[in-house]
């Protein structure tokens, strides 16, 4: 099976929130099974904010953004603690380059580490 990098599943947040909100997590589920067949994978768990902020608040809400979905796949589906890494990038990496306040920059990424 080819390994990808990059997982482009995309869990949105509210503004100033680190909730996950009901409506994203069909997303986790499905994220959660394919995590399952690819036991002994490690994934880094990537969270983003928009700009609106300073720079250390946004690193800190980010983190706490991947710090909720690496809880939520480990008590609600059962993947394992070591399989999960959570780092947040705060407003450093925008999905919109364009609109850096935009909702879509709001956002928890995967990457597969291998």
């Amino acid at each position: 099976m080819e390994r990808q990098a990059q997982i482009n599943v995309q869990i949105s947040f509210d503004f100033d929130s680190a909730a996950l909100r009901t409506d994203q997590q069909p997303k986790l589920a499905n994220m959660c099974a394919s995590m399952q067949v690819m036991q002994g994978t490690v994934f880094q768990i990537i969270g983003h904010t928009d700009s609106s902020g300073s720079a250390p608040y946004n690193e800190r809400l980010s983190l706490l953004r991947a710090q909720e979905v690496r809880r939520h796949l480990i008590s609600t589906c059962g993947v394992e603690e070591g399989m999960l890494k959570a780092i947040g990038m705060g407003e450093t990496a925008p999905y919109n380059a364009n609109d850096p306040r935009a909702d879509e920059n709001r956002r928890v990424e995967f990457q597969a580490l291998g």
